[in-house]
């Protein structure tokens, strides 16, 4: 059986689902897709914590289907931005369960992570499948992907 780890940019599918469909990703069908006959290594749904409720509501259904929540505090900066960003800590995993692993995938449409990809499959040699909201994705990401996958209406949250 195929092995695979799986990380998951929680505020960036956020923010580009919302921005491109109006709507929420559902991990379920996520989950159901990328595990399909496949042994899963790890999985890391990366967040931001507000500290409210709904917010831990929704960690506990990333547990519940199978997701390790990595949290982070949320920091409101002085000039009102904030900062919130997972970029290292999901290329340090990735890096770490890359040799555990036949396949990486990653949900996030950052360009930053184009190095990763890259490095994983020309250093290790493993298949790196990259979901995204395709006009919001990075083409760099896409193209160092060994397979995008759209997040389309199939991984959407029906009302």
């Amino acid at each position: 059986m195929e092995k695979v780890a799986i990380f998951v940019d929680v505020q960036n599918v956020y923010y580009t689902v919302r921005e491109a469909y109006k709507s929420n990703f559902d991990y379920n069908k996520f989950w159901s897709k990328v595990t399909a006959g496949r042994e899963v290594v790890k999985a890391f749904a990366y967040a931001i914590d507000k500290g409210d409720r709904k917010q831990r509501e929704f960690q506990n259904i990333l547990r519940a289907i199978g997701f390790e929540v990595k949290l982070k505090p949320f920091i409101q900066r002085s000039d009102g931005s904030a900062k919130g960003d997972w970029d290292v800590g999901i290329t340090l995993d990735a890096m770490e369960y890359a040799e555990q692993s036949d396949v990486i995938v990653l949900v996030s449409g950052d360009g930053d992570f184009d190095l990763l990809v890259n490095k994983i499959r020309n250093v290790y040699g493993k298949k790196v499948e990259v979901y995204g909201v395709p006009q919001l994705t990075a083409a760099s990401l896409m193209n160092a992907a060994s397979e995008f996958v759209a997040i389309d209406k199939e991984l959407l949250l029906t009302h």
